[in-house]
């Protein structure tokens, strides 16, 4: 099998996990029946837009709901908004946040705040949430948001840890927004994108209780040395900054659903890959650590693989992190797929593409920066013959010039959903099962 068939496989194991996820076609099932007063939809992150055209083309179409009962605001990634009938869609700042999704965020809370008894208020949340709604406690101002993004998306710390520090510098975020809705009704619909599916960290769980504590955040800050602006420091050692905690009134009521996980995207990977003649070994759909690290660690497992003739594909989600060194560009996908081909040396019958499921893998922040990259059995040939030396762009995480150079970067372009990472080395050196077309 050539590197175009091999390029053919990875794209359609990773396209079958993402189709998995995507709104239109998980959605519908899950809404609940609308209220007899409004229906008030505040949706969010990278799916925030897809999530809200969904349920309002079914309320419209299934309940017959206009414009007077059914209004609302979509805060999406830039790049990754579409028409949602009635619903505002806006497009926000990801991963630095910006001026658009702090007034947008701005306008969420308002329609928060005016929901009635009779009203419901239908949370759709999604991974990118976090940075899609803004708005900072006390006298932090946008710069100084922008400050802390940027300082912890260089730090090397876990989602979990970044979105606890988030929670407690915010207005919104960590359970706050349902104790705006009352006395609403809430219903919130979740697409996962973390480990472990814990909704107090999907988008940095805004309508959920928040057992994080002000005690951990400023751990965090000390652990990865943060030099926070004043204003953060003194939200942080405000008590009243404390987020809304488990036995809170303001979720007496509230229902929470997931409606996808990581778990179901790489399951229909796993399904994708049989059907290819594949047997499919799944590492599981949570996995953490630094990126390259992790890629040391896959090869070994492919490399045993293909001494023993077996015909695999290696299944991997979850979300890794890049502890950066040097001044290059790219993300932990693109590390990655970078430390898998220097660990693999070029073997034979083996290739691989790692991506995250929305399209986009660290980067500008724009919606055309690549999601991952392949990394081939012909990677490290075509570098030398290039001239480039891969140990030395991994060594400044320039893992986007690396592939840039030699076209091995994975561009699909938004995908509309997020479900985390997926992984996958196809190691093709064994029999084939039943493979079909």
């Amino acid at each position: 099998m050539d590197d175009t068939d091999m390029r053919a496989e990875l794209t359609a194991i990773f396209d079958a996990a993402v189709a998995a996820a995507h709104p239109a076609h998980i959605l519908a099932q899950h809404l609940p029946e609308p209220p007899s007063g409004r229906l008030i939809i505040l949706a969010c992150g990278k799916a925030g837009a897809s999530m809200a055209a969904a349920a309002e083309a079914h309320y419209r179409q299934a309940h017959g709901l206009g414009a007077d009962r059914l209004l609302g605001i979509a805060v999406a990634r830039d790049g990754y908004g579409c028409p949602a009938g009635s619903i505002e869609v806006v497009e926000a700042g990801h991963p630095l946040p910006n001026a658009a999704g702090l007034d947008a965020t701005r306008r969420v809370m308002a329609l928060a705040e005016g929901a009635g008894a009779d009203d419901l208020v239908l949370a759709l949340i999604s991974g990118g949430g976090s940075a899609n709604w803004l708005l900072p406690r006390g006298a932090i101002t946008l710069a100084d948001k922008q400050a802390v993004t940027k300082a912890l998306l260089r730090s090397g710390a876990g989602i979990a840890e970044i979105n606890t520090l988030r929670k407690h510098l915010s207005a919104i975020k960590g359970g706050r927004l349902a104790a705006a809705c009352r006395p609403a009704r809430l219903a919130t619909l979740a697409i996962s994108d973390v480990p472990g599916d814990d909704p107090s960290v999907i988008a940095s769980g805004p309508t959920v209780p928040d057992a994080s504590t002000l005690e951990e955040a400023r751990a965090i800050v000390a652990r990865y040395a943060l030099d926070l602006p004043a204003a953060c420091r003194a939200v942080l050692d405000d008590p009243a900054s404390e987020t809304p905690k488990p036995g809170d009134p303001a979720f007496d009521g509230s229902t929470y659903r997931i409606v996808s996980t990581p778990a179901a995207a790489l399951d229909a990977a796993a399904d994708k890959a049989r059907a290819l003649g594949y047997e499919p070994v799944l590492l599981g759909s949570d996995l953490e650590g630094e990126a390259r690290d992790v890629a040391a660690r896959h090869a070994a497992l492919a490399l045993e693989a293909r001494a023993a003739g077996r015909r695999v594909a290696i299944l991997s989600g979850g979300e890794l992190t890049v502890t950066i060194r040097g001044e290059g560009r790219g993300g932990p996908n693109q590390e990655y797929a970078l430390a898998l081909a220097l660990e693999l040396g070029g073997a034979a019958g083996i290739a691989a593409l790692s991506a995250d499921t929305d399209g986009t893998d660290g980067g500008t922040g724009l919606a055309s920066d690549p999601a991952g990259a392949f990394a081939l059995a012909d990677t490290l040939e075509r570098a030398s013959a290039a001239g480039l030396d891969p140990a030395a762009f991994l060594a400044r995480n320039d893992s986007t010039g690396f592939f840039e150079a030699i076209g091995d970067l994975f561009v699909p372009g938004p995908t509309f959903t997020n479900v985390n990472d997926c992984r996958t080395i196809l190691v093709t050196d064994g029999p084939a099962p039943g493979r079909v077309p």
